[in-house]
């Protein structure tokens, strides 16, 4: 019979506080009644998912103003560990406008009580839970190899059992106390295993915030607590860290629904009281009629510095994430369209169990939508900030004359309808590029109902009256008056009465004038461009057209 205080001894010697120390540590967090603590807990060994970025802006609506949203860095796992990404989780969650209330500030700072908030610090914390747990007898040493564990995994299979480290299968298990020290006498490795306590024809309940209620049978697995270098699974660590950084809701991909069983046995052994569970769908994509989770391999979209590479402005994502966190966002959108994201009476309850697709046109739709709200000046500023790491020649033209550049999106801005033009800054480029020479290609082709010969008559009786100096309406005027001298109707109307009676209308004279200073049938204002252009460019533009 082992003598359970005395293994524990021998396996942490050098561990003198108890988990009621850190209980006294890190107490329940006083706040208000129903508030909600949740936290975002990635992994630094690669890129940041959408899918991440969209569970992030749950956890923070779920906390709300009264809760708490930390960051926690689950680092165990130093050998995939990506030099700089605890940065550019930070960086990336900033650019969408999400920050934690607490947690990891950088690579080596944080802010709250209740850390240190970066896993691979908190081994001392863990190897108290972890002994508290020998001393009960709720967990082993285990000093079987990867060869003797794998041995016994294709036994397993021969005999057509569950795979796995239990029961029968637990060699180490039952070791005596003799046994045990011998062992480490001889310096043999070993793991820490839980000594489940699971019996598979039992279930668990848990009662899902998504999901609803969940049955699973129960753990019966001696899965691994510590490895041999101490440092905890992920299993482990989280259970003891949520405890203590009193998370009351863990939001999370369905993915771990399998992992529910172990999770809930870890919390009952540590004599802990289990977080809610919300487990979101993934984010779906449709591929030849077939939905499919978004992938890091095929789906660049996947990535969050994808929308910050190509410049999708982070209000546009967060808003297009909001229309899939709650059914009723976008009603509640129509009837608030100035009013804040904070003011969105957010809540879990309405979240959809099943995954959403993502609608790239939906998306560049409410970007477009939003950029159109932005002031020039901000448009300048955030084109110009995008430009500086991403397209370098864009970033020089504009810091050459950022007058000109704020005045090119100054045109059709405001009002009740303003243009939608751009749904991200990688698209400014192409928008802008005919107020500059050095980018400027026409791209559409002069009207075909307009002959040649009238095209140049156009061209070079408005070159002769043109001045940049007219009113608005002294500018129509002009064109106006070259119509019927031209054969070409000043009204409309009058054209589609009688079109056999002249050349075109003064639609058609404007356009001939657009195409020939933009290169393009489709652009803002044309007086507010041409008074961008300036007159110089503009004789110049004409007299090349012709």
């Amino acid at each position: 019979m082992t003598d359970h205080k005395r293994l524990a001894e021998l396996l942490f010697p050098d561990i003198q506080k108890t988990p009621a120390e850190y209980e006294a540590l890190y107490p329940p967090r006083a706040l208000p009644e129903g508030a909600m603590v949740t936290r975002f807990a990635p992994s630094p060994t690669g890129f940041m998912h959408i899918g991440n970025l969209f569970s992030c802006l749950i956890d923070r609506l779920a906390a709300g103003k009264n809760g708490i949203f930390y960051l926690r860095i689950e680092d165990t796992d130093k050998k995939r560990e990506v030099p700089g990404a605890i940065d550019a989780i930070l960086s990336g969650l900033a650019y969408f406008g999400i920050v934690p209330d607490e947690g990891m500030t950088g690579e080596t700072s944080e802010e709250g009580d209740y850390g240190p908030y970066k896993q691979s610090l908190r081994r001392e914390i863990y190897a108290c839970f972890a002994k508290a747990l020998v001393e009960k007898g709720m967990a082993y040493p285990c000093f079987c190899s990867e060869e003797e564990i794998a041995a016994l995994r294709r036994q397993q299979e021969a005999d057509g059992v569950t795979p796995g480290y239990y029961g029968e299968w637990a060699r180490c298990r039952e070791l005596s106390d003799e046994q045990i020290e011998e062992k480490l006498k001889a310096g043999m490795p070993y793991v820490l295993r839980l000594r489940s306590f699971g019996n598979e024809e039992k279930k668990i309940f848990v009662d899902d915030k998504i999901k609803g209620k969940l049955e699973m049978p129960e753990n019966v697995q001696d899965i691994v607590l510590l490895k041999t270098d101490g440092i905890p699974t992920y299993h482990f660590a989280h259970a003891v860290d949520d405890h203590l950084m009193r998370t009351t809701h863990v939001v999370r991909g369905d993915e771990w629904i399998s992992s529910l069983p172990v999770h809930i046995q870890l919390f009952q052994a540590l004599g802990v009281k289990a977080p809610k569970y919300v487990h979101i769908a993934p984010i779906m994509k449709l591929e030849n009629g077939n939905k499919r989770k978004l992938s890091k391999r095929k789906d660049p979209e996947s990535a969050v510095s994808f929308y910050v590479k190509e410049g999708y402005p982070a209000e546009g994502v967060v808003e297009y994430l909001m229309t899939l966190s709650n059914s009723n966002f976008e009603d509640w959108r129509k009837a608030n369209r100035a009013a804040p994201l904070s003011d969105f009476p957010f809540t879990i309850k309405k979240m959809s169990a099943s995954g959403a697709l993502f609608d790239q046109a939906k998306l560049e739709d409410i970007c477009k939508d939003v950029i159109s709200k932005f002031t020039a000046d901000e448009v300048f500023s955030r084109v110009f900030a995008w430009a500086k790491d991403e397209d370098e020649p864009l970033y020089r033209l504009m810091a050459a004359d950022p007058d000109k550049a704020k005045a090119i999106f100054a045109i059709d801005r405001g009002g009740a309808k303003p243009r939608k033009d751009m749904a991200r800054w990688n698209m400014a480029k192409q928008y802008m590029a005919y107020f500059y020479d050095e980018l400027f290609v026409p791209e559409d082709p002069m009207p075909e109902n307009i002959t040649a010969e009238d095209r140049q008559a156009i061209l070079t009786r408005y070159a002769a009256v043109y001045d940049e100096a007219d009113t608005k309406e002294e500018w129509f005027a002009k064109i106006k008056a070259l119509c019927e001298p031209l054969g070409f109707s000043p009204d409309v109307k009058a054209y589609k009465k009688d079109p056999a009676a002249y050349r075109g209308h003064v639609g058609d004279v404007s356009t001939v004038l657009r195409i020939a200073v933009t290169g393009r049938r489709n652009t803002p204002d044309l007086y507010e461009v041409l008074k961008v252009l300036g007159k110089e460019r503009v004789l110049s533009r004409l007299a090349a057209a012709k």
